[in-house]
């Protein structure tokens, strides 16, 4: 008799074989049929589709049909370039019609001749030419513009937080198109799944790495021992102290953010002007000026470049080289000018503090924890580092920034609900607010038509486009804050660098981060750092007024304007 063992495997061969046979058979009519009837061939039109400046036109539906059964045979929606690819039925007829429907866009209907007819059903894909939509101006146009006024006006008469008027200005778009739609589609402006293809989360992301990078090196005491030592190399000259503070701020600014650099320097300033009896503006300001200019050096100084280099793909490298010689520049002749305008306040001064007050200066600028700084220290070099390499390694700023931040948690582990707080959320918040309210007005043409009017302007000339680029955009961010005017004016500076043979080195992106930075010089609400400064030093009993500020600003903000568009013009 067979052994059990020998009878289980036998059991075990036979299962298997009735298996195998069970595949064959349930696979048997599918073979023979595409023996007998062959696969069938797969049919797929392609093509892209432009607005008048040739830019892509996203998420607008294509519907292919077979004109002589009177029956949609195919449908799709384009990408974000406005690329689409529409697969096909089977159709027996002579005729079709690609019919392509996007708000904001006039209805159009396309038909491929009998030749493209021929073509698709010999090779299977059909590929056809851009396609223009033409814009459709309706009341969600007039009523994007009105609001996006609305809340540049509630910013710059500063009626309203910044935060608060963003997001009063989502509200009133998602209001309009959700409500009033159903009455009257022509009021649609922007649905809230489009809205969020607008918010840029590589700026969100930096931003806020950045922001939890700061906030644990504020601890250690790293800025105000620097800010005091700045005052023990000058040794008491008020006028070599200006300069020694201004490039500090400078290279701060540059290697941290503006408005972080004067929330940090504000203080100790004030502190060692009080000490030495000066009027503490005569510091103050020369370092928010310092600070606007310095910060435009690489891709993290300032809001507007953080903006500008995600918009149009600018690495870290990308600034440092092609900013950072005008900033150089502009720097020298900021310093020279500041030297001149606050001459009779430096010269006021004696050149001595009393020791007691001395003591007390020294007393604050200790550095309170030195393990802290030297762990962020060696983070904070490596961060640098990755975005001075990151190009290459694909990592894009936002990934090195989130990387950085969470390394220095994990090593430090500090208070992570007191970091959390450290978090300026109300700027977040106001970028995101900011990016929709923008993205509402791009998405019913007004951008496309503030573009269209600047390139008949001028036309091929690279140097007319600079020119107009640097100053327009200088001396509306006197009256607008610099961030929402540079995300507004990043597709027109698109537009322009693709019409503009010249441009296609990006000359106008780095001429719109001069115009824009710089510019924020130009009046109390040009910049948020301004606004940073004003706020601590009211506070402290030495409030900036608006018209103090544009008697200093406004001058240097034309002179370092004009020196950095001269370096522009050298390098480009």
């Amino acid at each position: 008799m067979m052994s059990s063992t020998k009878l289980r495997f036998a059991r075990f061969c036979t299962f298997v074989l009735l298996l195998v046979e069970l595949a064959s058979w349930l696979a048997w009519p599918t073979s023979v049929a595409a023996e007998e009837g062959g696969e069938e061939q797969t049919l797929t039109i392609t093509g892209r589709l432009v607005d008048a400046q040739g830019q892509g036109v996203r998420e607008a539906h294509i519907t292919v049909l077979d004109e002589d059964k009177g029956r949609e045979i195919g449908d799709g929606e384009s990408h974000v370039d406005g690329s689409f690819a529409v697969r096909l039925e089977a159709f027996e007829g002579n005729q079709l019609a690609i019919r392509i429907i996007r708000p904001h866009f006039r209805y159009i209907e396309w038909a491929p001749s009998a030749a493209d007819i021929l073509q698709l059903r010999s090779s299977g894909s059909l590929n056809i030419p851009d396609l223009e939509l033409e814009r459709k101006i309706t009341p969600g146009f007039f009523i994007a513009a009105l609001t996006f006024a609305g809340v540049l006006a509630l910013i710059a008469l500063e009626k309203l937080h910044n935060t608060l008027a963003a997001l009063t200005g989502i509200t009133i778009i998602f209001l309009v198109s959700y409500v009033a739609t159903p009455f009257n589609e022509l009021f649609f402006i922007l649905d809230f799944e489009s809205a969020l293809q607008y918010i840029d989360f590589d700026v969100i992301f930096l931003v806020m790495g950045m922001m939890i990078v700061i906030g644990i090196l504020e601890e250690t005491g790293i800025f105000q021992w620097l800010a005091y030592w700045a005052y023990r190399i000058s040794r008491g000259r008020v006028w070599l102290l200006s300069i020694v503070l201004m490039m500090l701020t400078a290279v701060a600014s540059a290697l941290l953010d503006n408005v972080t650099t004067m929330l940090l320097m504000t203080p100790i300033s004030l502190q060692i002007a009080l000490a030495m009896g000066l009027n503490p503006l005569a510091l103050l300001i020369p370092e928010v000026l310092a600070s606007n200019v310095g910060g435009i050096a690489t891709l993290i100084g300032t809001p507007t470049n953080i903006l500008i280099g995600s918009y149009a793909g600018l690495s870290f490298n990308d600034f440092v080289v092609n900013l950072t010689p005008g900033v150089l520049m502009a720097q020298a002749a900021l310093i020279a000018y500041v030297q001149v305008v606050f001459r009779k306040d430096y010269q006021s001064v004696g050149n001595k503090l009393s020791p007691a007050l001395s003591a007390k200066l020294a007393e604050n600028a200790r550095i309170t924890r030195p393990g802290e700084l030297r762990k962020s220290g060696i983070v904070f070099s490596g961060m640098v580092f990755l975005f001075v390499i990151g190009e290459s390694l694909n990592l894009v700023p936002a990934v090195t920034a989130l990387m950085g931040s969470t390394l220095l948690l994990v090593w430090i582990r500090p208070d992570v609900d007191e970091i959390i707080r450290a978090v300026d959320w109300t700027t977040l918040l106001f970028f995101i607010g900011l990016f929709v309210v923008v993205g509402a007005v791009q998405e019913v043409g007004l951008i496309s038509m503030i573009a269209v009017v600047v390139g008949d302007v001028v036309g091929d000339n690279l140097v007319l486009a600079m020119v107009l680029i640097v100053y327009v955009s200088a001396f509306f961010s006197m009256v607008v804050d610099n961030i929402p005017f540079a995300a507004a004016m990043l597709p027109v500076v698109g537009f322009l660098t693709h019409s503009i043979p010249a441009a296609a080195n990006n000359a106008l992106f780095y001429t719109l981060s001069v115009g824009a930075a710089m510019g924020g010089n130009g009046s109390l609400i040009g910049a948020s750092p301004n606004l940073v400064t004003a706020g601590i030093a009211e506070r402290a009993g030495y409030p900036i007024t608006y018209g103090t500020f544009i008697k200093y600003g406004l001058p240097s903000m034309v002179l370092t304007v004009s020196v950095g568009l001269i370096w522009l013009l050298i390098r480009f």
